[in-house]
This record gives C-alpha cells, structure tokens and sequence, in this order.
C-alpha cells in the first residue's frame, strides 16, 4: 500500500513536489483553496482577452529544463517558448529609453554607446556573473538548506568576498551613468531585496538576463502551470480545488491529518505550499517553530499592485516588457524597505503580452498589466488604487507620448488585500522573503518541520527563494527531504483517533 502525501496548494512548488513524490511511489493528493490551480501564477480571462494574473517572465529556462528531464520530458513537450527580441525597454523620460537586445553583444554595444569604456566593462562583469551562476543555479540551489556546510564548496570558497560585498557597490565600481547603473541593478530585484542588501554574488542574475534572454512561453505563464498539473497528472496525482484547508491536526508531534469543510483526511506525510506563516498558524501553538515576533523582523520582498487592462488599441511606443524608470529608484526602494508607505512617485513595469502572443488580446486591441512594487503590510483601499492607476497612466501617455486613457475598455486590480484573501500571504506580500545576506540558504525557514514529524513546507518563505524558477526547485528539494528522512519499506501506520 502506497504512503499517502497531502499537499497543501497547488502553487509551482507545490505542483513540483508533488510531480517528484509521485514519481518516487507515494499516493500524493493536492488540496487548493481556489477554484483553479496555480497559486499565484493564476490567470484570468475577461472579453476576450487573457491575463497571466501573477508572473510575467520566464527566465532562466535551463531551470524548466531541468525540471521536465527529471521525467524524461521538456518543455516542448507541452508548451511554445519563444525568445523576446528585443528583451524589454527601461524608460527614463518622454520618448528616450534604453532597448536591451536578446544578446549580449548588441547589449554591450548599446552600453558602449552611452558610456565610453562600458561595453567592455559589461562582458567582463558578465563573465563574472555566469560563474557565479555556475555555481548557484547549476549546484547550490539544489541543496536544502539544513546546514551551512552546503555552501562551502572549492568553488564558492574563491567567492566568498562575494557574500559580503553588494550589487549596488559592484555596479556603481564599474558604470557611471545611471541609466546603466538602474538597468543592471533591476535583475536583482527578483530576489525581492535592495541592489545595496543584495550580496555580490547574486550578479547571477545579471547572466540570467543579459546571457540567457527573457523568453514567452505561448499562451502566457500558465502554459507553465497547465504544463505541471498535466504532468502531474499523469503521474497519478490527484488534484482537488475549492478544498481549503483549515486544520492540521497532530498526535504525539506527528501530522496525522488535515481538516478540510469540516472533514478529517489522514495523511503520513503533509506537505505545505502554502504560505509558511499562515500553515503555522492550522497547527497548535505548541507545534508552531517560528513566532509573530520572528517573522515581524524578517525581510520581505515586496508586495505589489497589478492592473490588467483590456485596450481598444494598440499601444505604441512600448515593448513586450516595458520598465519606467523616470523617478528615483533608491527614493522608491526606501519607501518600501525602510520607511514602508505608499511611494509618492513609484517605478513601474508594463507587460503587453498581445505584442507576442495573439492569444492575449482580440484582433487589433491590446491586454496591459501594470504592476507597482510596494511595501507589504500597508494599508490598500480602492481610493488609493484608483489614485495611483491615474499616475502610471497620465505617465505612461507622457513618456511614451500618445493618448490611452480614453481607449481603456476595462481595467481590474489586484493588491495587498487579495495577497491576504487569495493566498493567505502574510502581510500581503507577493514574492515571499528576501534573499538577503541573513536570509540564504540555511538562514531560511526551513523545508523540514522541526517540531512537527512528517509535516515539510515548500515555496517563497523556505529554500532556495522567491521566483518561479526557485520555486520550481523547492519542490524537488522537498521531495528529496522527504525520500531521504522516510524508508521506503515503511507501512503506512495504523490508524490512530485523532
């Protein structure tokens, strides 16, 4: 008889677990709170057009790669990738922006062009950046976190300045001019951290942008998640929505079961893809390891509010991905790290995925998705999403020059407060804790319950970090806690009353 696996959500690190704990022999069934699956990667449909409602980019697709070869697969397989040309655009005034080609000799050159020596300056610092991702993305990230002694390797042990050294310091030794300054300090974002508390060594995602590309996988990022529950599927899990889950009960400090609508399903091993915090808080106190106070003091990546809008038009001027970056990047980063409020004059980005994939938008017409970074925890009412949709349009129509307001057929929004409501997200955040110096590797929560036997968390808030390809790994990593700390011969216990 198969051990039997719940897991919590049915976000990318969940629908990864549970594609490797199947493979392994356990009998896994996924329990999602939503009606469709996801997690924050869900998608929404609205007269015609198609929304990815969370992430927006695929980079890094030797990750996804990786993925779908650990069942004899690619992405191929199940979905269309196609590779952005130009990657994005960065624009700091009316009709003067930055156009980051799809390889790096163009880059470089386009570099050269506005600051005399940067070309050169660019390979060098990218050549850099594709060691450290040698190491990172191809070895340490696929370690669990359980001690520190993963990370000292001969390799690392050459790099080790690096973890105490930072982007912002790295970048500014090199390039003078701010334009090229914010455009490399913007891939480091994604980690959910200030370039300035960002370690030097993360200049891997310097290569994940500029060595790698930025790709569209057709239909948008739920191709992805379509893509990981058909394979899952396939495997035998068993994948049940609108099943949320409001209890995990424990016997003697051994997760025996969850409580769903009232209901009792037993379990031998639980798994959480959920947020951290909120599973914490379905256990009994004694059996919570980290405290109010403890996630109080931690570092969280942003939050963020996200319009999806359906034009009447097509809007010129802009690329697949367009960032502004017309206002103070550091001015903005401290109103959400260190004087956490709404920013008064915020940078935003611009997805118009109808430019791409016809599949976004109706004939003629064009699907926009805004998004402002912004601190978690504060406060979001519909005022202040409708105050602050008047700034980045009455900007966008600036910088990009030409008239849109009037050719908006709809708009809906998406912020602190559905974080809270759809997922449970602690303080409303979007991309789960920074990685800091203080919160890497085995400084993180940690994937394995220390209190609780037979209850494992995955996602955002544990290792390796925020991001969907990160994601991806957390739950092959779980797995692999979970493969290693239960025999296989093991029978499922007797059942007990709970």
């Amino acid at each position: 008889m198969k051990q039997r696996i719940i897991i919590l959500g049915s976000g990318i690190s969940s629908l990864s677990a549970s594609c490797y704990l199947a493979q392994q022999g356990y009998d896994v069934t996924i329990y999602e709170k939503n009606a469709t699956v996801g997690g924050r990667a869900r998608q929404l449909k609205k007269e015609g057009f198609t929304f990815d409602i969370g992430p927006t980019w695929y980079w890094m697709p030797d990750v996804f790669e990786r993925f779908f070869a650990d069942f004899g697969k690619k992405p191929s397989d199940y979905y269309n990738l196609k590779k952005l040309s130009p990657a994005y655009s960065v624009y700091f005034d009316t009709l003067d922006f930055v156009t980051i080609a799809d390889n790096l000799d163009v880059i470089a050159q386009t570099f050269e062009s506005i600051e005399k020596g940067s070309g050169a300056q660019l390979k060098e610092f990218i050549d850099e950046a594709k060691s450290n991702y040698d190491i990172a993305i191809k070895e340490l990230v696929y370690r669990p976190g359980e001690s520190v002694f993963e990370l000292v390797t001969t390799q690392t042990m050459t790099k080790v300045g690096q973890f105490f050294g930072n982007i912002s310091k790295d970048i500014r030794k090199r390039f003078k001019n701010k334009r090229l300054v914010s455009i490399l300090e913007f891939p480091v974002l994604f980690l959910g951290a200030k370039p300035s508390d960002t370690p030097s060594f993360y200049s891997f995602m310097n290569f994940a942008d500029f060595g790698l590309g930025t790709w569209h996988p057709e239909n948008g990022m739920y191709s992805v998640v379509l893509a990981m529950e058909t394979l899952a599927r396939e495997l035998g899990v068993k994948i049940v929505t609108d099943a949320n889950v409001s209890k995990i009960l424990v016997d003697n400090s051994i997760a025996k079961a969850v409580m769903i609508k009232g209901q009792s399903i037993e379990a031998e091993i639980i798994v959480s893809g959920a947020d951290y915090h909120h599973t914490e808080t379905l256990l009994d106190n004694q059996y919570r390891k980290y405290s109010e106070k403890y996630w109080d003091k931690k570092t969280f990546a942003p939050s963020s509010l996200l319009f999806y809008v359906g034009f009447d038009k097509k809007i010129a001027n802009t690329e697949h991905h367009t960032l502004f970056f017309d206002t103070d990047f550091d001015l903005h980063a401290k109103e959400i790290y260190d004087n956490p409020k709404w920013p008064e004059n915020p940078l935003f980005y611009a997805s118009f995925p109808s430019k791409t994939d016809a599949s976004a938008a109706p004939e003629g017409k064009e699907a926009g998705i805004f998004l402002i970074p912004l601190a978690p925890g504060i406060e979001d009412t519909p005022e202040l999403r409708e105050k602050y949709f008047e700034k980045i349009i009455t900007r966008l129509e600036k910088l990009t020059d030409q008239d849109v307001r009037k050719n908006i057929i709809f708009k809906e929004s998406f912020c602190l407060n559905d974080f809270v409501n759809d997922y449970n997200s602690y303080k409303g955040n979007a991309y789960g804790l920074a990685n800091t110096l203080m919160q890497t590797a085995f400084l993180r929560p940690k994937l394995k319950s220390p209190k609780v036997k037979n209850l494992y968390f995955t996602g955002q808030l544990t290792v390796p970090g925020p991001g969907v390809p990160p994601a991806l790994i957390s739950g092959k990593l779980v797995a692999g806690l979970i493969e290693k700390h239960t025999p296989k011969n093991a029978e499922p216990p007797q059942k007990q009353p709970i």
